[in-house]
C-alpha cells in the first residue's frame, strides 16, 4: 500500500473527518453581516452520498428508509430530536440495530460540503432538494442575519432560556472550507471539552467513584471529580471511554478549571 495513503487513513482514524470546526466567539470579532443559528445538541452526521458518518468517521447505522431519500451530494448536519434530549438521541443513533425510534430523529443541515458558491447559496441547494422531495425529516437550520451584537446577545439568551446549547455564527460570504476557522464561531453558556478516561479512582471505604483521571488531546491529564449522579458513581465508567465535561478557563499548568462531568460520548 502507498505509504502516504496509509498515513492519510491512519490520520482519519485518529482525528476523524476533516469537517468545519468553530472557534470560540470573542467580543473583538467583527461579525458585521454574519448570520446566526441555534447550535443543536445532537449527534453530528456527515453524509458522503453513500452513508452517514459521525464526526470521527464511524458509520451511523441509520435505517434504509432514512438513507434512501438523501441526495447525491454531501451534507453536514445534526441528528436531533428536541432540546435537552442528548442521551435519548445518542441511544437511538449509536445503536447498531436501528430501531423504530429513528422516526423521532430529524437531520438538520448546517452545511453542504464542497459545493460552489457562498454559504447561503450552498444551503439553498439543500433546501431546494428537500422541497422537491417533500422530506419531513430533512431540514435546513434557519440562518438569521445579525443586526448587531445586542441582537446576537438577545438571541443567545432566548436559546439558553429554552434549554438550548448555544449559538453558531458564520461568515456567509466565504467558499466552503475545512478545519477550524475564525469564519465560524460558537457561543455557549460555558466551555466544554472531551477527554479519555485513563484511570478510575474508587473509594475503598464506600466503593463509589471519587474521580476519573482524564487525558486531553494535547496529553494533559487531570482528575475529574464533580458533576456525577449517585448512579454514575456506582462504577458506571470504563478505561478508554471518551467523556465530555464543562470548565471555566485553565490553570497556569494548562488543566481545566472547575471541571464538571457532562456525559459519555459514543460518537
Amino acid at each position: 500500500m502507498n505509504k502516504i495513503f496509509l498515513i492519510l487513513i491512519l490520520n482519519s482514524l485518529i482525528f476523524g473527518l476533516d469537517l468545519q470546526k468553530p472557534k470560540n466567539y470573542k467580543q473583538h470579532h467583527n461579525i458585521k453581516n454574519w448570520v446566526m443559528s441555534e447550535k443543536l445538541d445532537g449527534i453530528r452526521a456527515y453524509w458522503n452520498t453513500k452513508e452517514l458518518l459521525t464526526r470521527k468517521g464511524n458509520k451511523i447505522h441509520a435505517p434504509k428508509w432514512f438513507i434512501k431519500s438523501l441526495p447525491n451530494f454531501e451534507l453536514d448536519g445534526e441528528l436531533w430530536t428536541k432540546r435537552d434530549d442528548f442521551e435519548n438521541i445518542q441511544s437511538i443513533i449509536m445503536d447498531e440495530m436501528p430501531s423504530k425510534h429513528w422516526k423521532e430523529i430529524s437531520y438538520n443541515i448546517f452545511e453542504v460540503p464542497h459545493e460552489k458558491g457562498d454559504f447561503l447559496s450552498r444551503l439553498k441547494l439543500a433546501q431546494h432538494y428537500i422541497d422537491k422531495k417533500k422530506l419531513k425529516y430533512l431540514k435546513v437550520i434557519k440562518q438569521i442575519k445579525i443586526k448587531n451584537k445586542t441582537h446576537l446577545k438577545e438571541f443567545m439568551e432566548e436559546i439558553i432560556s429554552k434549554k438550548g446549547e448555544g449559538v453558531i455564527i458564520k461568515n456567509p460570504k466565504v467558499k466552503y472550507f475545512e478545519g477550524r476557522s475564525s469564519n465560524i464561531l460558537k457561543i455557549k453558556k460555558f466551555s466544554d471539552m472531551e477527554g479519555e478516561i485513563i484511570g478510575i479512582n474508587m473509594s475503598k471505604k464506600t466503593g463509589v467513584l471519587k474521580s476519573l483521571k482524564i487525558k486531553l488531546e494535547n496529553g494533559t491529564t487531570f482528575n475529574l471529580g464533580t458533576g456525577f449522579t449517585k448512579e454514575q458513581r456506582k462504577n458506571s465508567f470504563r478505561i478508554g471511554t471518551i467523556v465530555s465535561f464543562k470548565y471555566y478557563g485553565f490553570t497556569k499548568n494548562g488543566k481545566p478549571k472547575f471541571a464538571s462531568f457532562l456525559r459519555i460520548r459514543k460518537d
